[in-house]
């Protein structure tokens, strides 16, 4: 039925496979929109990557300073797949971060960590890494 399978494919769209399309629309209005606004959020995010990069490399942790993402990606120490690292920082450190392997066969050996909380947060990660062992 095509009715049914373009529905669910609308559906499907917004919720796994694609953004939703609100939050599209929104990101084109901030493009658009006066640089004021999103000068203040790069600088809000390049603060905090400014907190979490040389605090993760400070711990011997192979990261690079991204110029534009608020997402950061650290590679696993050797010993570890992606997965086994999430899980130990979670349990041991209790941080959450995603295992790059669920990215695809490229992500394996990397753990992905996110700019969008406070730089106060973040350096509060660095320190829970570092009594985790790193």
């Amino acid at each position: 039925n095509k009715q049914i399978l373009a529905g669910l494919g609308k559906v499907k769209s917004n919720l796994d496979s694609g953004i939703f399309q609100a939050v599209q629309e929104a990101g084109i209005t901030a493009i658009q929109s006066d640089d004021q606004l999103t000068d203040g959020l790069r600088k809000l995010y390049q603060e905090r990557r400014d907190v979490l990069v040389p605090g993760l490399k400070r711990l011997g942790l192979a990261v690079d300073m991204p110029p534009a993402a608020f997402y950061v990606w650290i590679a696993v120490p050797k010993g570890y797949t992606s997965t086994a690292f999430t899980a130990h920082l979670l349990e041991k450190a209790g941080i959450v971060t995603t295992p790059g392997n669920g990215f695809g066969a490229a992500g394996e050996g990397y753990i992905r960590m996110t700019l969008t909380t406070p730089k106060e947060r973040l350096a509060e990660v660095v320190e829970r890494v570092k009594k985790a062992g790193f």
